[in-house]
């Protein structure tokens, strides 16, 4: 895979630990197939194969700690560093594979059930925090393409924002190392809980950068969405 001409390497920790209960399944949705194999071997591939990965953490449920181990060594995954369980929610699972990174490095996080990860996007992102002193971000998104209302309580309509100031965030997610874990640990003494691992940076440190995505970046999140998986 091309890796360009970055010298930056990053972490990837990928957050495996869904359930699957919103979309109805009796399994874990990150099991779901794609290609042929589940959502989150899809996502660890790239990694694999990318020069800009120096190691992988997964995050995934206590119970299938051992069954991720094992199809990591059956697609034979060599970057793999840590399968940890997750917490009780996203920033709890997050915050677990935080523990296993090093405050000097760069952190990329990623969804595993966003199988249509492409390597570039890491590519763009550490690029930018490369050459950028200025940020200490930058998330993968694309601009909104709909009119966006926000409303009250009771559904009224308050404001309709400036459609061209509007993203939707996907994965990944890259920050440089002591930025994020500082993050976390200060939402957790805070008891602040975010939406995504930007949200916590913004709130501490500000200076994050979007960087265009791909619409068809999506995460696998209700029945909806498996028609990209062609199921």
């Amino acid at each position: 895979m091309h890796s360009g001409n970055s010298e930056v390497k990053c972490t990837l920790i990928v957050a495996a630990a869904g359930s699957g209960k919103r979309m109805g399944l009796s399994f874990p949705k990150q099991f779901l197939k794609y290609k042929g194999k589940p959502l989150f071997i899809n996502v660890l591939e790239v990694g694999e194969n990318s020069s800009l990965v120096k190691d992988i953490i997964v995050v995934t449920k206590e119970e299938l700690v051992d069954e991720v181990l094992d199809l990591c060594k059956c697609y034979n995954l060599k970057k793999i560093k840590k399968v940890i369980k997750g917490g009780e929610d996203r920033q709890s699972s997050i915050y677990n594979a935080l523990k296993y990174c090093s405050k000097d490095s760069i952190i990329a996080v990623q969804d595993g059930v966003r199988p249509f990860f492409k390597e570039c996007y890491l590519e763009k992102a550490l690029e930018e925090l490369k050459n950028n002193k200025e940020i200490v971000g930058a998330v993968i998104g694309v601009p909104v393409k709909d009119t966006v209302k926000r409303v009250n309580k009771n559904n009224l309509i308050e404001e309709t924002p400036k459609r061209e100031t509007l993203y939707l965030a996907q994965t990944p997610q890259v920050f440089k190392g002591e930025i994020l874990i500082n993050s976390y640990e200060k939402a957790l003494k805070d008891k602040f809980l975010g939406t995504d691992d930007s949200s916590l940076v913004e709130r501490y440190y500000k200076n994050i950068k979007i960087i265009q995505g791909d619409y068809s970046n999506i995460k696998i999140t209700t029945m909806e969405d498996l028609k990209f998986l062609d199921l």
